[in-house]
This record gives structure tokens, sequence and C-alpha cells, in this order.
């Protein structure tokens, strides 16, 4: 079985990059899976099963090869609210307080088949269409949630919200021990490049918190991780039509949460290495772990920009650094959970704290007075949408609507025209720019029936018709020109317009004249 798994996903040049950077990302993955546990308010290993069955499912099945996904918190924040409602609707029905951890994982279950049939209908495509500003906002502001969200570390109880700050001797040590694994992952590459610097970084404070018996926070203060193999969840909620209502609206929100986020973060892993995922293939692979994942009783999950991060930087290139996090997770809850649980939360803290350093477009900086106003205003807005509502979906979907609409607004403008008066008498106006839903009133406008001549041509060589309101401009405009007895022609008409205009047919009769092959005049015939 190894020997299979080294053929179809190693190589001798990057199969201990990959396990290595494997151990250091599930290291990194405890207790980010613990701490997003207790935020969906569901107990720390129904985490810690989401994180390696994801983690080991996607990089089997998904489309981006180094890519690690596992329990996040932009799923956790609206899971908190369908467990709650889950456990009030269980009181009601007579099924107990904890029935919302079943409605979550029918949900999870729910949301996984929606994002295969994203992957199936080949949505993933539309990744394209998300603008470099907002990819910019999208980084900046997940940069500085993963940096708040290492905040409840320099407090006394982690887990429990509103926790004193640490103070004195207790947050110098916290703070001696971030320094000096930040400072070993910076410098260590310099020395040596024969092991992830992370993974030493880990180790090495480790080995002195416990060898010097340092009073510090370690994994073991947030919660026990030693637990069995995941088991089927068998169901006591009603799984009818009822149920099906109640988890839909979730089950939809999480799916494009997940998608977004995932599909953001293969791009991003794409940038870096320089190579292309499929993003098709991940939609699919990202619902086919969070549908087994509800099955075996795990709270779902999508990519994870951090981890993903900490795995490039440590050298993990491949599926097999993906299946080596999984596993070596796994391997931590069945046999080494009291190993891991001495861990000091310091050496967690500087990875994720370099992972910010590494994240943050810092670029951006830069180029804020460069770049069109409004492309620095959709960076802005994408970064602090993020951090205000840590929901990723919400920040990307305002950052694509307000670019598509100043897009729109821009090419609305584009569009203008001249013309002349042929010696036959007829006149022609040449249009010039895009005709659309943004530019069909300034169309309209600029044509005045009355005082034309009985004959006009409107030509089309270098303008475009994009859609339905745009057909309906002409539409009109041939409309006014019949009621003042005139005749009008379309010029040299693209093959894309005459084919919007053969489909409108019903609306606008065409009819295309033989006597130009290249470009058509057409007239324009409003039914009676």
């Amino acid at each position: 079985m190894i020997h299979l798994i080294y053929r179809k996903f190693g190589n001798r040049l990057h199969t201990k990059d990959d396990i290595l950077s494997g151990l250091t990302v599930a290291l990194a993955l405890v207790p980010e899976a613990v701490a997003f546990a207790i935020i969906a308010g569901v107990p720390p290993l129904v985490g810690l099963y989401a994180a390696f069955m994801v983690c080991l499912i996607t990089a089997v099945a998904g489309g981006r090869p180094g890519m690690i996904s596992g329990a996040t918190g932009a799923l956790a924040v609206i899971m908190v609210g369908l467990v709650k409602l889950g456990n009030e609707r269980g009181v009601e029905l007579g099924l107990g307080e904890n029935a919302g951890l079943q409605y979550l994982f029918a949900a999870v279950i729910l949301m996984g088949l929606i994002q295969v049939g994203c992957g199936a209908m080949r949505l993933g495509r539309f990744i394209r269409l998300i603008p470099q500003p907002v990819m910019f906002g999208f980084v900046n502001g997940l940069a500085i949630v993963i940096f708040q969200a290492q905040f409840p570390m320099f407090t006394g109880a982690p887990t429990e919200p509103g926790a004193a700050w640490l103070s004195g001797s207790a947050l110098y040590l916290m703070l001696g021990l971030v320094a000096l694994t930040m400072f070993i992952i910076q410098f260590l590459p310099k020395l040596t490049t024969q092991v992830p610097s992370s993974l030493v970084a880990i180790v090495t404070v480790s080995l002195i918190v416990i060898s010097c018996q340092l009073d510090t926070l370690v994994v073991g203060n947030m919660s026990a991780i030693g637990g069995g193999l995941p088991s089927l969840v068998q169901f006591n909620i009603p799984l009818d039509w009822d149920t099906f209502q109640f988890i839909l609206p979730f089950s939809i929100i999480l799916a494009a949460v997940g998608l977004i986020e995932s599909l953001m973060t293969l791009t991003l892993i794409d940038e870096l290495t320089e190579t292309r995922g499929q993003s098709n293939r991940e939609c699919v692979g990202q619902g086919l772990a969070n549908v087994v994942t509800g099955f075996f009783g795990g709270m779902g999950g999508c990519a994870m920009i951090g981890q993903s991060i900490i795995n490039i930087r440590s050298g993990g290139r491949g599926r097999l650094s993906g299946i080596a996090a999984g596993s070596f997770l796994l391997i931590f809850i069945l046999f080494a959970s009291p190993l891991i649980e001495r861990i000091p939360l310091a050496a967690l803290t500087g990875v994720m704290f370099m992972v910010v350093i590494g994240t943050f477009e810092w670029s951006s900086f830069r180029i804020l007075r460069k770049i069109p106003k409004t492309d620095a205003f959709v960076l802005v807005l994408v970064s602090g949408v993020t951090v205000v509502t840590h929901n990723l979906a919400l920040a990307v979907i305002s950052g694509v609507i307000v670019s598509a609409l100043a897009f729109a607004w821009k090419s609305a403008h584009h569009i203008h025209r001249s013309s002349e008066t042929r010696k036959d008498g007829v006149k022609v106006y040449y249009l010039h720019g895009p005709l659309f839903f943004g530019s069909a009133t300034e169309f309209s406008n600029e044509f005045k029936p009355a005082s034309d001549p009985e004959e006009v041509i409107i030509d089309f060589k270098d303008s475009r018709v994009w859609d339905h309101s745009g057909l309906d401009a002409i539409s009109k405009l041939a409309d006014r020109y019949r009621a003042a007895g005139k005749i009008l022609h379309l010029q040299h008409i693209s093959p894309n317009c005459r084919e919007l205009l053969k489909k409108a047919d019903s609306m606008v009769d065409v009819i295309l004249l033989p006597d130009d092959p290249t470009y058509h005049v057409a007239n324009i015939k409003v039914p009676e």
C-alpha cells in the first residue's frame, strides 16, 4: 500500500519534503481545529475529525496539489447559528438538547452535494472573473483575520471568550517563545533547506519548554485531543422534507463560502508555485470530502490559506503532503495525543504570525496610489469586509459587484458616434463602443429622427451589441424612425450581433442583404 501511494503521489525529489511539510501542517492543524469546533459549539473531536478527513480526501480527489483543507473559521461562524437553532428545534420535537449536532452533520452532507454539483456543472471556471484588487483585498483581510485569531493565545484560557490577558512573567515568556519561533523560521533557511524551518522551530521550542519545565500554555490547555476512529453517524433526527427545508439555507451558504475560500486559495497557490490547479475538480473534491465528513461525524471544511502557505513554504508541493498531513493528524488523535498536548501554543502562534507576514500583500501599499481609484477602493473594501464580518464570501462578492458596476459605468461612457451625409442624401452614423444596458440610453438620445433625411444607416463596424438592452434600444430607435416615415438600416453587423438579432426575431425583424459577403446591411422592420 505504501509503495502504491509513493508511486501515485510522490517522487524521489519531493517525497521527503512532502512528508515533513505534512507533519508541520498537522501540528498547526490541531489548535485551529479545536478552536473552530469550540466556535461552532461542537465537541473538539468533531473539528479534529473534520480536519483529518477533509485534508486527506481533498489531497487525493481535489484539483490543487499542495493545498491544505480542513475545518475553518469562515464555516464555523455560520455553523454556530445552525447548531443553536438545531438544538432549539430538537427540544421542540422531543429529540433532546443536542440535536443541533446532527442537524449540522446533515447540513454538511447537503453542502457537499451542492459543491459536487457545482463542479459537475463546471462553475469553478468563474473564479477567473475575480479581479486582482479583490484578490489583494482577500489575502490582506485574511492575513489580518489570522493575526486576530492568535490573540486568544495570549490569554489564560484561549478557548474561553473574554479571558484575561497574560501579564508579567507569563506574558514575557510567551512573547519570547513566539519571537524565538519566528527567528528560527526566518533564518534557518539561510543555513539549510533540508528540513522545514517551521517544523524545526516547533520541535526546538517544545524541547526547550519541556526540558526546562517552563510554565506556559500548551495544546492540552485548549482541549484533550485523544480519541478513536470516527464512526458512521446514526441519525436520530427525522430525515424528511421539513429537515431538508431547515438545513438547505445553511447548506447553500456553507457551500458558497467553502467554494469561494477554496478557489481563492487555489488561485493564490497557483501564483506562489507558478502552476495551475483544476478549479472544477477542486469543487468536486471539496464536495466529496464534506459528504464523507458529514456521514462520519465531522463539521466539514474547506481550503485553509494559512496551512496551505505553511505547506508550500515548507516544501510541500505534491498530493503526498496533504495525505501526510491528514494521516499524521489521525495518528495524533489515535496514538500520540499525550505528546501533541505538550506542544507550547507559543510555537504554533509564532508559525501563524509568519504565515500572516507571508500572506499579506505588502506591495498593495506601494501600488495603492498608482492604480485607479476604483480598484483601490475595491481593495480596501474587500479587506475591511473580511476583517469586520469574517465572511469571506460576502467580502469577495461585494468586491466583484463593485468592480463589475465600475466596469459597466466606464464602458457606458465609451460609446460615441460620428456622422456624414453621402452624395445620394443618405446619412451614415458611425457608432463606436459597446451597446449594452449601461450605454443604451445614451445611444438612443443621440439620434433625432425628425431632423434626419429619409434614409439613415448606422454603421456598427466599431461597435458590438452585448445584451438584450442593446437590442431593445435598436428596436425602439427603429420604431421612432418608422413613426417619422423614414428608413433605418444597420451596416457592418458583426457575427455575434447578427446571432443576437436572429434570436430576437420576435422583437426585431432583420433582413440581411446579399450584396456584401463580409459585412451586411440590415433593414429593421418593427412588427405592426
